[in-house]
C-alpha cells in the first residue's frame, strides 16, 4: 500500500445529548478531508454546533455499495475520510459496512473513534447480567416472524438485546408475551441521553401492562433487554413445548435422532427425551 494512501475513521456521534461527543471526535472531523454521513442534513447540525466546516457526502443504505467504491478510491488517492451515522456508532444497525469491509480488504487503515452507543448505554444501566449478551438489531416487522424469533430464543441463557421503533413496541411485547413466561425480566430503555430518557425494569407481564397504559412508553427510540432463560439442569420434567418439539421430530426421524435433536433445540436432557420418545412410539415394554 502506498505511503500516500489515506485513512478511514469510524466516528461515533451523540445519540441525543450533544455534549456526549469527545474532543478527539471533534478534532478528527475537523481534520479529515471528507465526512461520509448517513443524512447530511442531520449531521450538518452537529457540525455547526461544534464549528466544524467540512465537506459532507451522502452514504446511506440505498447508495452505499456504489458510493463506498468511490470513497475507497479517494482514500487510495491520499484523502482521509470520516464515516458517521445519524446517531451513535456506525454499523450498529446503521449503514457503513460495505465501506469498512472494502477498506479492510484493501489494506487501508481503519481507526475507530469511540463514543455513544445506545446498546452499550442501555446495558450499563439495565441491572441485568452483561457478562454474556447477544445483540439482535431490529426485530422482524411481522407478528408471525417475531413470534418465530422469540421461540428460537426461548432457551437462550445469555441476556439478549434488540432495537424497536415506537410504532411497533407494543405489538412486539404482545407477541413476546405469547411465547415467553410472564415472569421473565425485561428492561426498556427509551430516549437514552435525551430529555425524556426512561429506563424501566419489570416482569414481562408488568411491562406489557405499563406500555399499554402509558402513552409516553410508546414514544421515542427503544432498546429492549431480555433476561436470559434460567434452565434447571437437574429438572427431569419435560414441558409441553419440549414434548411438542419431540413429537414433530418423531414424524421425520428415528427415536434416537429425534431425542438428540430435541435436546439441542430445547436444552432438555437427551436421556429424558429419549425415554419420552419411546413412550410416544409405544415401544416401552411393560
Amino acid at each position: 500500500m502506498s505511503s500516500q494512501c489515506g485513512k478511514l475513521y469510524v466516528v461515533a456521534t451523540p445519540i441525543g445529548n450533544l455534549a456526549d461527543f469527545s474532543f478527539r471526535a471533534v478534532d478528527v472531523l475537523k481534520e479529515v478531508d471528507l465526512i461520509a454521513a448517513e443524512d447530511t442534513r442531520h449531521v450538518r447540525m452537529l457540525l455547526q454546533h461544534y464549528g466544524i466546516a467540512n465537506r459532507l457526502v451522502s452514504l446511506h443504505q440505498h447508495n452505499e455499495e456504489t458510493a463506498s467504491a468511490g470513497l475507497l478510491e479517494k482514500i487510495r488517492g491520499g484523502l482521509d475520510i470520516a464515516l458517521v451515522s445519524d446517531a451513535g456508532t456506525p454499523l450498529l444497525s446503521d449503514p457503513g459496512m460495505p465501506l469498512v469491509r472494502m477498506a479492510k480488504d484493501a489494506g487501508i487503515e481503519v481507526s475507530p473513534i469511540p463514543g455513544a452507543c445506545a446498546l452499550i448505554a442501555a446495558l450499563s444501566a439495565a441491572g441485568l447480567p452483561v457478562s454474556r449478551f447477544i445483540f439482535e438489531g431490529f426485530l422482524p416487522r411481522t407478528s408471525s416472524s417475531r413470534k418465530t424469533f422469540f421461540k428460537e430464543r426461548l432457551n437462550c441463557e445469555s441476556t439478549w438485546v434488540f432495537y424497536e421503533s415506537s410504532h411497533r413496541i407494543l405489538d412486539a411485547l404482545k407477541d413476546m408475551s405469547e411465547i415467553l413466561q410472564a415472569d421473565r425480566q425485561l428492561v426498556i430503555a427509551r430516549e437514552i441521553t435525551k430529555l425524556h430518557e426512561t429506563i424501566v425494569k419489570r416482569r414481562l407481564d408488568e411491562m406489557l401492562e405499563l406500555v399499554e397504559s402509558d402513552e409516553n412508553m410508546r414514544k421515542g427510540e427503544f432498546v429492549v433487554i431480555v433476561e436470559g432463560a434460567v434452565i434447571d439442569k437437574n429438572n427431569q420434567a419435560l414441558s409441553a413445548e419440549h414434548l411438542s418439539v419431540l413429537k414433530i421430530l418423531l414424524n421425520e426421524c428415528s427415536v434416537k435422532t429425534a431425542a438428540s435433536l430435541a435436546a439441542e433445540i430445547t436444552g432438555a436432557k437427551k436421556k429424558v427425551l429419549y425415554q419420552a420418545a419411546l413412550e410416544m412410539m409405544g415401544k416401552v415394554k411393560g
